[in-house]
């Protein structure tokens, strides 16, 4: 029998955070679930290392880092399950709640995706996510509804958001078929957002399940504020802009990206003696207009 969930998570030399994560999931799911763990170019071979310590998952080693879509992508092509949950390897389960994903897309037809609510895995465990607000069309600035917010039953109730989160979020099969799969482009960061709009061009909404929730410690693998990040970010920022928006405000975002945010950013890092950041925000700008140049 196929399991009803495909559980799809990307390790990338994070073999202690997923094999917690993989521990929480056997401790307390009881829904059918199949885990797949993509390693992602790791430097040993710890897909070797995570199927050894838990039998019964599919290990798939890549040679090389996909980045983040291109990992996911490989874990999706693998998955036999009737619904599809991208979950990061930073992220645990605390109960058996993963099932009401899966009701709230039997429930509500035209979601094409869903996310649970994801909180802060430190104590007190406040809510990261509990959905999104648009992203404004010039800025490409939005929020995080409910975020650092306790859960005290404020934002139980489900409702649709114009993006799903990446650390947490499931599709149907049918979503990927329409909308394609998550776009590779990207490598870190923004991916979930493009494809998000992806999805709901092709016709689907997108949903927010609180009965669900998830605990995210976040950026454990990129560093909470580190030149790799800055340089993704700044980068793909203007990468998603470019590719989802047109005519005047595509034109105004690039300004204002390149113009404004960036160099106050910069500026910001440099006063704080970080410089390495501050060079990571102007090779991110040179890198996408490398990729621009590209695309055409």
């Amino acid at each position: 029998m196929k399991p009803d969930i495909s559980v799809i998570t990307v390790n990338y030399n994070g073999l202690e955070l997923t094999a917690a994560m993989i521990a929480s999931l056997r401790q307390y799911v009881s829904t059918p679930i199949e885990t797949i763990v993509v390693d992602n170019g790791s430097l040993r071979d710890e897909a070797h290392l995570l199927a050894e310590r838990f039998p019964g998952i599919v290990a798939i080693r890549s040679e090389r880092n996909l980045g983040f879509a291109g990992g996911n992508n490989l874990g999706l092509r693998a998955a036999q399950g009737r619904y599809l949950l991208l979950l990061n390897n930073d992220t645990e389960v605390g109960d058996d709640s993963l099932h009401y994903l899966c009701d709230a897309l039997e429930n509500h037809p035209r979601w094409g995706a869903v996310s649970p609510k994801i909180r802060f895995a430190d104590p007190p465990r406040p809510i990261q996510f509990a959905g999104y607000t648009p992203l404004s069309k010039i800025t490409l600035r939005n929020g995080l509804v409910g975020f650092n917010r306790e859960d005290d039953g404020s934002y139980d109730t489900p409702h649709e958001t114009p993006y799903a989160h990446g650390a947490a979020m499931m599709v149907r099969r049918e979503t990927i078929e329409q909308a394609g799969e998550m776009p590779e482009l990207y490598f870190l960061y923004y991916e979930e957002l493009d494809w998000s709009e992806r999805i709901t061009r092709s016709g689907w909404d997108i949903g927010y399940e609180p009965r669900c929730t998830v605990f995210h410690k976040e950026s454990r693998t990129t560093g909470r504020e580190s030149p790799l990040r800055t340089y993704y970010l700044t980068r793909n920022r203007l990468l998603f802009g470019w590719r989802n928006r047109r005519g005047a405000a595509r034109l105004l975002m690039v300004l204002y990206q390149c113009g404004v945010a960036a160099p106050k950013n910069a500026a910001t890092a440099l006063l704080r003696g970080r410089g390495d950041l501050a060079r990571a925000t102007v090779r991110g700008i040179g890198a996408f207009f490398t990729m621009k140049n590209k695309m055409g």
